[in-house]
């Protein structure tokens, strides 16, 4: 199974939109997939594609319970579809992710028993079979490096980076690389970057100066992704991949946006074919 987080540190990126239309690419060729939000932010992958009904909801099951061993259902009955794409939706109490599985660490050491609880997404996801049952598992965390990173990591061992192509994004990928060398050393495994995504290229030459000097330092940018303002906008209001948008809320065919999806079906077919370790 192929398993990646996509992940920025900073916000405002398109890393839920990018989320998103990496899932959708890979249900156009064929494969099963699911979608991990944990993101609890309004603006979150589950809003993005119509799922997050019950993020408000106190009595519904949710993916946290499961994580700390106190689910009220099945794992699968947690998993909402749309446009083909299973996703695993994010609920409000996320927010706390970090109190409840420290507790129930806390708890299996009074008992004597050892609970790691950067690893208890990768348990679920085993114990629910979803590594025999999907081909693509994308996880969508919030920007901050919290214990809810560190569950997305150990899930996938791969990350997918996309930036703002300026001197802020460039100093942000390069802080990225040194968050990546402290998340190996202190969770113990190796973590592979699949792919460096520039979003909202325009262009400028400063832009490709700071394209230049990340290839230089050894980050794969497959491609960039041009400003697109006006199609990701519409994405947002009409809650969908912006495959569907245009197919079904432009009234024709826009040759730049086109040339949108070409790349994004390019990014997903070239995280496929890199080298990938187990999760």
């Amino acid at each position: 199974m192929l398993a990646y987080t996509v992940y920025s540190e900073a916000g405002g990126v398109g890393k839920t939109t990018l989320a998103a239309n990496l899932a959708k690419a890979e249900v156009r060729q064929g494969r099963d997939v699911l979608v991990v939000d944990l993101d609890t932010q309004e603006a979150s992958l589950s809003h993005l594609l119509d799922v997050g009904d019950d993020r408000n909801n106190d009595q519904a099951d949710s993916l946290l319970r499961h994580m700390i061993d106190r689910p009220r259902g099945d794992f699968h009955d947690l998993i909402k579809t749309s446009e083909g794409i299973d996703v695993v939706p994010s609920h409000n109490i996320l927010e706390y992710a970090s109190k409840h599985l420290r507790r129930r660490e806390e708890e299996a050491a009074d008992f004597g028993e050892s609970w790691n609880p950067n690893k208890q997404l990768l348990r679920v996801l085993r114990e629910a079979g979803v590594h025999e049952q999907y081909d693509t598992l994308i996880v969508d965390p919030p920007a901050t490096a919290d214990i809810k990173l560190h569950n997305a990591i150990h899930a996938t061992r791969h990350l997918v980076i996309p930036f703002e192509p300026s001197g802020k994004g460039y100093e942000s990928v390069q802080g990225l690389g040194q968050l990546v060398s402290g998340l190996e050393d202190s969770l113990g495994i190796e973590v592979g970057v699949l792919a460096v995504v520039p979003n909202r290229y325009k262009g400028m030459n400063d832009q490709d100066r700071f394209l230049e000097e990340l290839r230089n330092d050894g980050w794969k940018l497959p491609i960039r992704l041009r400003e697109r303002s006006s199609l990701f906008e519409g994405c947002w209001a009409e809650q969908c991949s912006a495959y569907r948008y245009i197919d079904e809320y432009r009234d024709r065919e826009r040759e730049h946006e086109l040339d949108t999806l070409q790349k994004l079906d390019d990014l997903a077919e070239h995280i496929r074919n890199v080298q990938v370790v187990e999760a």
